[in-house]
């Protein structure tokens, strides 16, 4: 038996829930059970009686206001113990059409990919101003290089996880799930994919950019910090040889300079490209570091999997 679980993280969504709601499916091609659940973070209005009045299986209450990616992950943990096949996250505005569903889930039934992102199309949102359409493709972009994918919509909220892969993700940004989700997925080998869906009319505007700045200075970071933790030696090395380039080829100008004799002695240079020299070694041997450290963070992500599978396996058999 294929069960489906669609999960919604909300967010004072009372205007929005229902209408979003009215439009999920309760039967699909290939799929036995198809059960709602909510992941209310801390909600203080009619968010959780929308969810209860359109019949929501599963409502998840966090204690207190914890984020998008606390959120997400949340609704992961709720829809493995739930005995969930495949989770669908969507949103609450309705931005994404549900029609799509189906053809989001083809891949994982089809056993061609482990999670599948569902990609806007960016050029035809009309409330999209041109420098957030820029953003978005120049992000994607990035996040391609450094994820190792080829997902054309790194931010898109629409997509769907095998339980494979969530019983294998973890998430460590409080900002958002969505591009450290891809980064660690093409990073641990995960077979990942996107493919084109359709949006709906916008209902309100969105909360998780704010402003354009803040959301780029967000994203640069998370992606920094996830190739950092997935890629440490590379990070470091590249991060090392740019200070050490410089001061090599200081010093090779010093060492031009001194053979043809000249009068002045360029201490200051010397000194510069011996501490640029010095630290791009030290990054070196950060990298050494920690990419032994990776070692055992992949331990304990073998154990946290053996772990999940006994704990949400147990309840799935029952």
């Amino acid at each position: 038996m294929t069960k489906l679980i669609i999960q919604i993280p909300c967010y004072n969504e009372e205007a929005t829930l229902g209408i979003t709601l009215s439009t999920l499916p309760r039967s699909l091609p290939g799929i036995d059970v198809i059960e709602w659940l909510i992941i209310n973070d801390g909600s203080t209005d009619g968010t959780i009686e929308v969810a209860k009045a359109h019949g929501v299986e599963h409502i998840i209450n966090l204690n207190h206001h914890q984020g998008l990616a606390k959120a997400f992950i949340a609704g992961l943990e709720a829809g493995l113990e739930a005995g969930a096949d495949i989770i669908v996250n969507t949103d609450a505005d309705n931005q994404y059409s549900s029609e799509d569903i189906p053809r989001l889930i083809e891949p994982i039934l089809s056993g061609s990919a482990e999670i599948v992102i569902g990609a806007r199309p960016i050029n035809q949102i009309e409330h999209f101003s041109i420098s957030k359409k820029l953003l978005q493709k120049l992000g994607s972009w990035v996040v391609r290089i450094f994820s190792n994918t080829d997902i054309q919509d790194v931010t898109s909220g629409f997509r769907a996880i095998s339980r494979d892969a969530a019983l294998r993700l973890n998430v460590f940004n409080e900002y958002t799930y969505t591009l450290e989700m891809i980064i660690q997925a093409g990073q641990k080998g995960m077979p990942i994919t996107s493919i084109p869906i359709r949006t709906n009319q916008e209902l309100r505007p969105s909360r998780l950019i704010k402003s354009i700045p803040s959301y780029i200075n967000q994203s640069i970071f998370t992606i920094l910090r996830i190739f950092m933790t997935y890629r440490p030696f590379r990070f470091f090395m590249i991060m090392g040889s740019i200070p050490f380039v410089l001061g090599f080829l200081i010093s090779v100008r010093w060492l031009v300079l001194f053979l043809i004799g000249t009068p002045r002695s360029h201490v200051p240079s010397l000194v510069l490209a011996s501490i640029l020299i010095l630290i791009g070694f030290q990054l070196w041997i950060f990298g050494l570091i920690a990419d032994l450290m990776a070692v055992n963070r992949k331990m304990l992500e073998d154990i946290q999997l053996r772990t999940r599978q006994n704990r949400f396996d147990s309840k799935k058999d029952t």
